[in-house]
Formats: structure tokens, sequence, C-alpha cells
């Protein structure tokens, strides 16, 4: 697609990988973009069966990229160039907004998404590898609802998609302590599918083996599978409410501060 992200399909089989391994694949402006345009490509693509989506380099995806952390800080505002005030409750792409539809892009594929994730999925990068149907994590892999060391909120369609994987306790737990997830609690708890010796290679079998499949079956089968969870609109919604009003604010611009100056936050109770 660019400089992001690159689509490989061979025999029914869309290999997609996050290519900006220099920065551990994280999530700039551009990677938003990319992420969204891919899954509106592949929604329209003859002949793709399955999905693999992955990260080249040392991790999955690192989480919302730190640039955009350090603008908050100058700023008070989301980190995007010349969009510091850009309105998050505008719903762009049906249900969702522009960074929502990053990782509801793929769960609204008409076909099965397999995401690969090792080194870490933070944040961010752990709203996307959600996004999947099934996710296939290396032994030393770690997965974390990072959003509130940054003083924020889980935004980009995670907070529905993870209301159906985990228990109500174990999903508030991580959401408000941000703590980071070995791989074998990630299974248990119900946030990676396997463990797999080699995520990518384990996702390109599985692929292929669901590409052999009757393609028509296997899209009834999504089909229905989306159709088993609630209405999702409000849950968007909901999250880009919360985090319209926690963007910029005195105790999230601190949390941001506190964090790029290693040092203890100073919160301050309203």
């Amino acid at each position: 697609m660019n400089d992001r992200v690159s689509v490989t399909i061979t025999d029914g089989v869309a290999d997609v990988r996050l290519v900006r391994a220099d920065k551990m694949n994280a999530l700039d402006a551009a990677m938003f973009e990319a992420l969204v345009n891919t899954t509106e490509r592949l929604a329209n693509e003859k002949g793709v069966r399955a999905v693999v989506l992955s990260g080249e380099g040392k991790a999955f995806c690192a989480g919302l990229d730190m640039g955009r952390f350090a603008a908050m800080k100058e700023s008070g505002g989301n980190g995007i160039p010349g969009d510091e005030f850009r309105d998050l409750t505008k719903r762009t792409h049906g249900q969702a907004n522009a960074p929502q539809q990053a990782v509801w892009g793929w769960r609204m594929l008409p076909v099965p998404v397999i995401a690969a994730v090792h080194g870490v999925a933070f944040g961010g990068g752990c709203q996307l590898a959600l996004g999947a149907d099934i996710r296939l994590i290396s032994p030393d892999a770690k997965m974390s609802v990072m959003e509130i060391k940054w003083g924020l909120v889980p935004d980009m369609a995670g907070t529905p998609i993870l209301a159906t994987l985990l228990r109500d306790d174990v999903l508030r737990e991580l959401t408000y302590t941000g703590r980071i997830v070995a791989a074998q609690e990630a299974v248990s708890i119900g946030l990676a599918t396997k463990i797999v010796d080699d995520p990518y290679q384990a996702a390109l079998e599985m692929a292929r083996e669901i590409a052999g499949k009757n393609p028509d079956a296997v899209r009834a089968a999504k089909r229905m599978m989306n159709k088993l969870s609630v209405d999702p609109g409000p849950a968007l919604l909901a999250e880009s409410v919360e985090q319209q009003k926690l963007i910029g604010s005195p105790n999230q611009t601190e949390a941001v501060r506190a964090n790029l100056e290693k040092r203890a936050p100073n919160f301050i109770d309203a």
C-alpha cells in the first residue's frame, strides 16, 4: 500500500505486513491511514479467502508512535500535526471513527483474519491484534492494554472486542492498570488464541487451510460470528466521547510529561 503496510496475495491468502520495523511498527498518522486503506482494498478484493496480519522486525506493533506523545506534551492535543482538535465522536466509517476503523475494519472484513503476534503488542498495537479473528502469539511475546500509562482509555474499538473475550473483572483490571501480560497468561485469559513457535508461518498455514474450504461457507460463518456480539455502536461511541474529554486535559498531559521525563506523575483530584 505504501511505506507502512505491504500486501501480497497468493492463492487466496492476503499476507499483510506492517513494514515500519525501525519504529517497531508504531502507529503514526500514515500507519493509521494505511491500515484503513488496506481493509477497504481487501474488502473488495475478489479471490481473497483469508488474511494474515503481522509486523516486520522485532515487534508486531509497539502502539502509538512516541512522537505523537511528545506532541501531546507540547500542544495538549492528540499529537497529529494540524489535527490537535479533531472531533473523535464524528462517525466517519459507519459506526466507527478513523482510528477505530484501523482496528474495526479487520473485524468487518468478510473473510477470516489471523494475527501473528511476536515481540510486543502494546496499547494500540494490542487493539490492532484484537481486530483479527484469531491471534497466534510467540512464546516470548507480550501484550498490554497500555493506554492508562498515558492518561488515556482504549479508543480503537478495543473495548467492545475485549468485552467478548475476557471476563469483566479481568478486562477492568487490565484497563485500569495497563500491566504487561506474558504469552501464557494472554492465552489463559483469552487475550490470545494459542502460543506457537513461529506465529507468522503458523498463521500462513492456517490461512491456507481456510482458503481451501468453501469460501461461501467461510464468509457465512464469519457473518454469523460477528452477529453473536451485541451492537458495538454505543461502545464505539463511548470510547470516543471519553477519549475526547481526556486528550489534552491537565492530568492526561501530566501523565505524558511524567512518562517522557521518567518521573512519578503528580495528578490532581477533581
